[in-house]
């Protein structure tokens, strides 16, 4: 179970606090939220879909960033981690604060019994809000499942499920299988 959230504490006051702490924590408007450890499995395929994106991205000037990395959805209001995150075109970081990412490319989240209703809720709405969000990837751990939102030209996103065999087609064409993604996975502990 996790502990109860901190309510009342101010951006910047999170911001120094967090800094400090060995776990890791999301600030929501004055309320900051202990995140939990990842099962085997959980973090297994954070790694293994972090080094497919990374060699796919790597001649398209991405930088793929670890889930150490705080992004803002929202300067002052919303702080959180993601289990990927990939940076194409140039990183930029929230004024006065060079730890924190504003310009995610490609973000990608682990699904997990405890956090996956959040993850397609509250924290994929305020990514949306991301002028620079072009793939939202949501890998499931019971099977070899990856939902890919995709930002279309009109600013709409269009849905797709991938599956065995199949191959994610991010925005900026690179291409990452979800066989490779999903290969040893299943031989560890879900969460």
């Amino acid at each position: 179970m996790s502990p109860p959230p901190i309510i009342g504490m101010t951006a910047a006051d999170y911001l120094v606090w967090e800094r400090e702490q060995l776990d890791k924590h999301e600030y929501h408007l004055g309320e900051v939220f202990a995140m939990a450890g990842g099962s085997p499995r959980h973090n297994f395929l954070a790694s293994a879909i972090g080094a497919e994106l990374r060699a796919a991205l790597r001649s398209r000037r991405c930088h793929l960033l670890s889930s150490d990395q705080r992004i803002s959805t929202g300067q002052g209001e919303r702080y959180v981690y993601a289990d990927a995150v990939a940076v194409c075109g140039g990183l930029k970081t929230e004024a006065g604060h060079a730890d924190v990412l504003v310009n995610p490319s490609v973000v990608v989240e682990v699904l997990s019994r405890s956090t996956e209703t959040y993850d397609r809720g509250e924290k994929w709405e305020a990514y949306q809000r991301l002028t620079s969000l072009t793939d939202y990837l949501l890998v499931g751990q019971g099977a070899a499942r990856v939902e890919h939102y995709r930002r279309q030209d009109d600013g709409s996103w269009s849905y797709r499920v991938l599956g065995p065999g199949e191959s994610i087609a991010l925005s900026n064409g690179a291409t990452v299988s979800i066989d490779a993604v999903y290969e040893g996975a299943f031989e560890l502990e879900a969460g």
